[in-house]
Parts: structure tokens; sequence; C-alpha cells
């Protein structure tokens, strides 16, 4: 997929644990854990508000567009 989910490393820049970052957000861990490892399928706005707001960045400091390889032939 291309678009790449940088959730960790804002968390390690504010020295943030996963636990703290889901109970101030407001989210179950399981579901922090899928964002933070790029597996979801999608994210709400309020919830990447609430992301950003905790961590005190920007979106695009979580999330980058990265384009697909192509298959070499």
């Amino acid at each position: 997929m291309a678009i790449i989910i940088n959730i960790d490393v804002m968390m390690a820049k504010r020295k943030m644990s996963l636990n703290e970052l889901s109970e101030r957000v407001n989210i179950t861990q399981a579901n922090m854990s899928i964002l933070k490892t790029g597996k979801a399928k999608a994210i709400r706005i309020s919830t990447l508000d609430a992301i950003c707001r905790v961590l005190e960045c920007q979106p695009g400091d979580i999330i980058e567009y990265r384009p697909d390889e192509p298959d070499p032939e």
C-alpha cells in the first residue's frame, strides 16, 4: 500500500507509550495498534484530529504517501 503510517515515530519523539496515546485519544489499545502498524483500512477525521492534538503534530507528520514500486518484469 502506498500510504505509510508513522504514528510510532511521533510517539517515540514525544516519549509516549501506546497505552498513554490510546487513553488520551480515547480509543482502544487494539485499535491504536492497528493504526500504528498500518493495518487499518480507514481512519476517522475525528480520530486523526485527536491523535494530532495529543502528539502536537500535523497529519503529514504521521501519514505519508509513497508510490508503489512497479513490478520488475
